[in-house]
């Protein structure tokens, strides 16, 4: 179990940074720091951090025997990226900002791009920390 979690901070943190990164390019961080009542991008990079660890850890303490291989761990990543991006930015944050939901839009799509790059770096790390512990 302990790798898994170490796997999945791990992942979760790498894809996290990048990510990270290029939502600190497009100026989306204060969006992100508003959730805890701030307009800090400072603050929204350490509550994205935080949200990266967390969702990565949640996949991997539960699928972590399923990431057996890069080309498998890649996809999953991908896959899992997709997924977030549709309860995330499409529906769970326009509620709690009491925004519209599934609005796509050029900002929509930019985020698209951000979470598939975070779940292919997230699962080539969980592979690789796990490759190395196992």
């Amino acid at each position: 179990m302990g790798q898994m979690v170490s796997a999945g901070m791990l992942g979760g943190l790498a894809g996290g940074l990048v990510f990270g990164a290029l939502m600190a390019m497009m100026g989306m961080l204060p969006m992100i720091a508003s959730l805890v009542g701030s307009s800090s991008a400072g603050v929204g990079f350490g509550v994205h951090l935080v949200i990266s660890a967390l969702i990565a850890l949640g996949l991997v303490v539960l699928l972590g025997h399923v990431f057996s291989s890069y080309g498998r761990g890649a996809l999953i990543g991908l896959i899992y990226g997709a997924l977030w991006w549709v309860l995330g930015p499409l529906l769970i944050m326009p509620l709690m900002m009491g925004m519209p939901v599934f609005v796509l839009d050029a900002t929509a799509l930019w985020s698209l791009m951000g979470h598939l790059i975070y779940g292919l770096i997230l699962g080539v790390v969980v592979v690789a920390v796990l490759n190395r512990r196992r």
